[in-house]
């Protein structure tokens, strides 16, 4: 059996993507600070053919889809994660953010969220949609994966169980000792958990402060100020604005910084360097500050940031 191929084709708008902007940076928080179910991932239109379909070959996914301002959504997320971890890696969560994937839920054609999908050697079983309890969820996937079991449609050597096969430290009643996180990320965390991002940056400002060879926390201060800064951006607004002043480091900036957060590094990366030579004194120093300051979104040593580090030494000499 071949995974099924799945391709949605018009990009998201950065203005549907909105409330997994917070969802994104609390998720990467809690990774660092090992509070995140490890057989758990987080799912869009450019990864759904591998992460689920063609994952799906070797174990059952199961897919949910969410609505980030739902406290329903956000209850069913809860109970699938206690269940995925659970699992031992007996099968995989999915999330899917509906808002900031419109294209891929219509495509699944999904009524309402929150729903789950079973994704099982490239095959989608629809499940239950909207509000649903620990113990209806429980009872449903249960019965799922004997009737997938005994329908012989599941991965080899899947025991057809919701739960893995325990080892001998569970047979015991012993539990893992959970992963110690770094103390900063645990408190940028809670202020994120709060839709602080202001304190979150504070947090992780004062650690690189404290350590300028903190890489990691430079990162995540960078990836928090972003994700802060365009809460309230237009993106057509702010895309219009830059278009008509190409020397109005404002507009060129929340541009830039939408187009990072889209993954087009290097247009944002190239509007700056251009704002650089458009611009002279305090202006071009805002400019430039602000493209060194999106360089630390990207790994140490990303070839990306190099070519701009050689175009913005250009601009400015």
């Amino acid at each position: 059996m071949q995974p099924s191929d799945f391709s949605p084709n018009s990009a998201v708008d950065l203005g549907a993507r909105k409330a997994a902007m917070e969802r994104e940076a609390k998720q990467r928080a809690a990774e660092s600070a090992g509070r995140s179910n490890p057989y758990a991932f987080d799912v869009d239109e450019s990864s759904f053919q591998a992460q689920v379909l063609e994952r799906s070959m070797t174990a059952p996914v199961v897919l949910a889809v969410l609505a980030g301002w739902s406290d329903q959504s956000k209850q069913f997320e809860d109970v699938l994660d206690k269940l995925s971890a659970a699992s031992g890696g007996n099968w995989f969560l999915a999330k899917v953010d509906s808002d900031a994937s419109p294209q891929l839920v219509q495509a699944l054609r999904v009524p309402t969220a929150p729903m789950i999908i079973v994704a099982v050697q490239g095959q989608l079983l629809p499940g239950p949609a909207g509000p649903a309890t620990e113990e209806q969820l429980t009872g449903w996937l249960t019965e799922a994966f004997a009737a997938l079991q005994e329908q012989g449609a599941l991965p080899p050597g899947h025991p057809g169980t919701l739960a893995g096969e325990p080892g001998p430290e569970d047979a015991a009643g012993a539990q893992p000792e959970a992963p110690q996180g770094r103390p900063v990320d645990a408190e940028a965390q809670e202020a994120l958990d709060r839709g602080d991002f202001d304190a979150a940056a504070a947090v992780y400002a004062k650690a690189v402060e404290a350590d300028p060879g903190d890489t990691e926390s430079r990162s995540k201060l960078a990836q928090v100020r972003l994700v802060g800064r365009l809460q309230d951006v237009d993106p057509d607004a702010a895309r219009a604005a830059a278009d008509a002043d190409p020397a109005d480091v404002d507009a060129q900036t929340t541009a830039a910084d939408i187009d990072m957060y889209g993954g087009k590094f290097e247009d944002a990366f190239d509007r700056l360097v251009a704002t650089v030579r458009a611009t002279r004194d305090k202006d071009r120093d805002r400019a430039r500050q602000h493209l060194l300051g999106l360089f630390d979104l990207l790994p140490p040593g990303d070839p990306r940031v190099g070519a701009a580090r050689r175009k913005l030494t250009s601009a400015l000499f």
